[in-house]
């Protein structure tokens, strides 16, 4: 299978050593949890990994270490893969497809990590049999129609969507978030401004089925940046206006990719659902600096790397503890504790912090944008969703 990674880069092999894919550097911890994390069941989660790829993404998030879970099947496309998954994985059933995998009455919820243009129809035909639904990002791939019809199937199918969107427990947003909680009176009040930024050069283009990132809509990818709002109020993006900037790399000219995409940058400026606004960029083409980052300033406070503001008391900010043998994992330390936050949802029968409504108000916003670069800035409403 094609990689649905939250990464879109791949490492540069040279003949002595690897370089580490962008976004799965070493993160360290800078605040300690307040309290070591507690089991809330002893039940095992039967759980199926779909997706190997190039970047091994279907057992990067910790699934096969998680006390509450037990990995009892993968696939991948590629048999080679499929059985490197499985041994990595721990697991001894493997599947050709995702197809056959959902048909095993014996998984309780699945992991995608295919290619992203994939990502609403694997989550459609795995919530049609029953399954809990985990997925790499994004959610839809350019298809408001797309939108639509997930969204129906998990209402159908009364079981978990999660997006593993993971801006949405980088230290600093999960500071920013409980930060927020407080309420209209707390550290930060209704946000008057925020700020999100995905940037990820690519010189070459990058491997992956059906050359799917090759010319790739920036804003079509959008969730790492408009995470630092959405993420932080559970609110939404409600129109926007956004512009686009040709590229001089020359895999993201529209002569050279298949969406005919002209752009290499695309910078959204939102309205937010609280009347406040949000300037949302994501860019392929510009070297240096990369990664995912975010600064808010509120009515009552700000945070850029620390919180200033009018509170003089502030919530503990610590992430949550991980289970034992579970690692934090890359993108700011994200990986493990989606895992922990999406099996524990199910152990608890609650909507996981990245539900359905949130996931597509993430990523809807973005094609939405894409579409008013294409028309020079034109303001566009954008569909809401609220599960």
């Amino acid at each position: 299978m094609g990689i649905g990674a939250a990464a879109l880069g791949l490492p540069k092999i040279g003949h002595s050593e690897e370089k580490a894919i962008q976004g799965f550097e070493k993160t360290v911890e800078t605040l300690a949890p307040e309290k070591p994390w507690k089991p809330i069941s002893d039940r095992k989660i039967r759980v199926g990994l779909i997706g190997y790829g190039y970047c091994k993404f279907g057992t990067a998030f910790g699934f096969q270490d998680h006390p509450n879970v037990e990995v009892v099947a993968v696939s991948d496309l590629m048999p080679d893969r499929c059985a490197e998954m499985a041994k990595v994985a721990r697991c001894k059933k493997t599947y050709p497809s995702l197809e056959e995998l959902v048909k095993d009455d014996t998984i309780e919820a699945v992991f995608i990590a295919t290619e992203a243009p994939s990502h609403a129809k694997h989550a459609i035909e795995a919530l049609k049999h029953g399954k809990h639904v985990g997925t790499a990002v994004p959610a839809v791939f350019g298809s408001l129609e797309e939108a639509e019809q997930l969204f129906a199937a998990v209402k159908k199918s009364g079981r978990n969507y999660m997006m593993f969107e993971t801006s949405a427990f980088h230290e600093d947003l999960h500071a920013m978030r409980e930060i927020y909680k407080t309420g209209i009176t707390g550290g930060l009040g209704k946000l008057l401004y925020s700020e999100g930024e995905y940037y990820h050069y690519m010189e070459q283009p990058l491997p992956g089925m059906r050359e799917w990132r090759t010319g790739l809509p920036p804003q079509w990818y959008p969730t790492h940046s408009s995470a630092y709002y959405i993420c932080v109020t559970g609110g939404s993006f409600t129109e926007v206006s956004c512009m686009g900037m040709p590229s001089i790399v020359t895999h993201l000219q529209p002569a050279n990719n298949r969406y005919k995409n002209p752009f290499g940058t695309e910078v959204a400026l939102f309205r937010t659902s609280e009347g406040g606004m949000s300037r949302m960029t994501v860019s392929w083409d510009t070297p240096g600096d990369h990664g995912e980052k975010g600064r808010i300033r509120g009515q009552r406070g700000s945070y850029y790397g620390k919180y200033e503001g009018l509170e003089k008391s502030l919530p503990n900010l610590a992430r949550p503890a991980l289970p034992p043998g579970v690692a934090a994992g890359g993108h700011g330390g994200s990986h493990g504790r989606l895992t922990d936050e999406f099996i524990s949802s199910i152990l608890q029968n609650r909507k996981p912090l990245v539900s359905i409504d949130v996931a597509l108000n993430l990523t809807v916003s973005g094609v939405v944008a894409h579409t008013s670069a294409l028309k020079d800035g034109e303001l566009i409403k954008i569909p809401q969703y609220k599960f």
